[in-house]
């Protein structure tokens, strides 16, 4: 069993920056892979990155790529994603999500195993 808990969300102007942070509980949160999801109001739950076990994989969504970054401490049990340049349409709910495959960079919420409660983001124009 693993419990995830995102902080670090908040109000911020567009071109700013935020760092997002998603402490787990659980021994094993090592030999999960981890990912990010959003959820615009009124939109379905989209893909934001994902990163392996190791953390020697990452993959970000075309829309987020050059501006935000996913990067995990496993000693830290905490998964983070640096958000610069953020913009009005970046807005949502951010959920971070755990996979018990180790090395899949899973881009659908399918297959993910649990998740956080998640945080707001919002970009102001």
């Amino acid at each position: 069993q693993v419990q995830l808990v995102e902080s670090g969300g908040g109000l911020v102007q567009a071109g700013g920056s935020l760092r997002l942070s998603c402490a787990a509980s659980g021994r094993t949160f090592s030999y999960y892979a981890m990912g990010w999801f959003r959820q615009a109001p009124g939109k379905e739950r989209e893909f934001v990155a994902a990163i392996s076990w190791r953390g020697d994989s990452t993959y970000l969504a075309d829309n987020v790529k050059g501006r935000f970054t996913i990067s995990r401490d496993n000693a830290k049990n905490t998964v983070y994603l640096q958000m610069n340049s953020l913009k009005p349409e970046d807005t949502a709910v951010y959920y971070c999500a755990a996979d018990r495959v180790p090395t899949t960079l899973r881009v659908t919420t399918r297959g993910y195993d649990y998740w956080g409660q998640g945080t707001q983001v919002t970009v102001s124009s």
